[in-house]
């Protein structure tokens, strides 16, 4: 695994199917609980870590509060969540990062446009 042992903070929509199955796909493969813990978007939590001028900022979807406080959205979140889970899915996150970050925000906004026109029950 890579950085602290602590959990890092994962905020994500609970309206979103796509951001839940995001979230328990994570979760499963974060079996002892050690990489993440995992808050809803928006919520107490949230509120109290991340200024409010930050946060009219944010995009509705899965973001990482990293150990050193900097928040990751978009492609970046996705990417450091597959390397904190280490083995394989490192290998996945490396490949992913040779996309120019632009192009892989793009496609994730793309992917977000679509989720949100889906009713969450066909996604969860």
């Amino acid at each position: 695994m890579n950085g602290s042992s602590e959990p890092e903070l994962v905020f994500y929509d609970g309206d979103c199917g796509l951001c839940r199955r995001s979230a328990r796909f994570l979760t499963r493969r974060d079996r002892d609980g050690t990489r993440f813990r995992f808050e809803p978007l928006r919520g107490e939590v949230f509120r109290r870590l991340v200024p409010p001028e930050t946060a009219a900022r944010l995009p509705d979807s899965i973001l990482v509060r990293r150990h050193d406080g900097t928040l990751l959205v978009r492609s970046a979140a996705m990417l450091h969540a597959l390397r904190r889970l280490g083995a394989g899915w490192e290998l996945l996150a490396a490949a992913g990062s040779l996309v120019p970050r632009p192009w892989a925000d793009w496609v994730y906004d793309r992917i977000a446009a679509a989720r949100s026109s889906c009713p969450s029950s066909r996604l969860a």
